[in-house]
């Protein structure tokens, strides 16, 4: 990693994959205009990556980011960093036999999450609506399908959400490192070393990175004041944001909200290390399979049927 006072210079070296090098080597002037006009702090896209910080630094992150969000919603906020625990790495899974597409997992996200709610309107989860007689076919899914009118007869229903690959192809298009893969299977993001560039976007196969092309819209009354740094803390304009199993609540021993408030049980999740858990007993007992398996992505996100 090169020292940060060099970042402005433009130096005639071989490129690495570090972020100051990605600096130097793409137009800094540029950038930094872009991310003041995103309302990011130059001091927080130069501070150290996320992964070196010292427990003093990451402190005083922490802080800043609390500090912030008082100003902007005037409410006390709770913003943590917590590890993953040994002896964990995470596992979905979804029963498409009972999902009715009743999309409730879409909205408790998005308050659980803090997305921007209008102008633009984030959903981490997408729910397609297909025909039965099709099966998986996504050239014929429904994305706008009536949730007033569900389960339509014929249909089945397939939430969309990131699939935390072991493979993920979105951390090996970051050029500035700002999103990578935890030791508990969470594919991260760090919003302040985020610059924009969307080539996250552009390799995930599932569509499940989302970008805020305007300062997202969160009303102070619903903002979710218990948060994580790599999770659900309020974006700023200009980066990219995305599903992390709720790490806010799952590092913490709870599950995920859209597993909490999924009506018919569809949803499944735990440590897939447990022999015991529930996750681990779906994949010993049913036939799961994963979404676009030939792009060996290897999701950490298993569907099945159970019925």
């Amino acid at each position: 990693m090169t020292d940060r006072k060099s970042l402005p210079v433009v130096a005639d070296e071989p490129a690495d994959p570090s972020r100051r090098a990605f600096m130097r080597t793409a137009a800094a002037g540029a950038a930094v205009a872009a991310l003041s006009s995103c309302g990011v702090e130059m001091e927080d896209f130069l501070r150290g990556h996320f992964k070196e910080l010292s427990p003093d630094e990451l402190r005083g992150v922490l802080a800043k980011v609390e500090k912030k969000n008082l100003e902007r919603f005037g409410k006390k906020t709770t913003v943590a960093a917590t590890g993953p625990r040994p002896g964990v790495e995470f596992g979905y899974g979804l029963d498409l036999s009972r999902c009715v597409g009743c999309r409730r997992c879409v909205y408790a996200c998005v308050e659980e999450n803090n997305q921007s709610r209008q102008s633009p309107q984030i959903h981490w989860i997408r729910v397609l609506e297909m025909e039965k007689e099709r099966g998986v076919d996504l050239a014929h899914a429904n994305h706008y399908y009536e949730a007033d009118a569900v389960p339509r007869p014929g249909k089945f229903y397939m939430p969309v959400q990131c699939q935390q690959c072991r493979n993920p192809p979105c951390v090996k298009a970051c050029p500035t490192q700002a999103t990578w893969k935890e030791p508990d299977g969470i594919v991260v993001i760090d919003y302040d070393w985020c610059i924009g560039c969307r080539c996250c976007m552009s390799a995930c196969p599932y569509g499940a990175r989302h970008f805020n092309w305007a300062t997202p819209n969160l009303p102070a009354g619903e903002l979710n004041p218990n948060q994580h740094y790599l999770g659900n803390r309020p974006r700023p304009k200009g980066v990219v944001e995305k599903c992390t199993f709720c790490i806010q609540r799952t590092r913490a021993g709870r599950y995920p909200a859209c597993v909490e408030v999924c009506p018919v049980g569809a949803r499944k999740f735990g440590n897939l290390l447990d022999p015991e858990s529930e996750i681990r007993r779906v994949m010993e007992t049913k036939r799961v399979f994963v979404f676009k398996e030939e792009l060996a992505t290897h999701p950490q996100f298993y569907y099945f049927y159970a019925t």
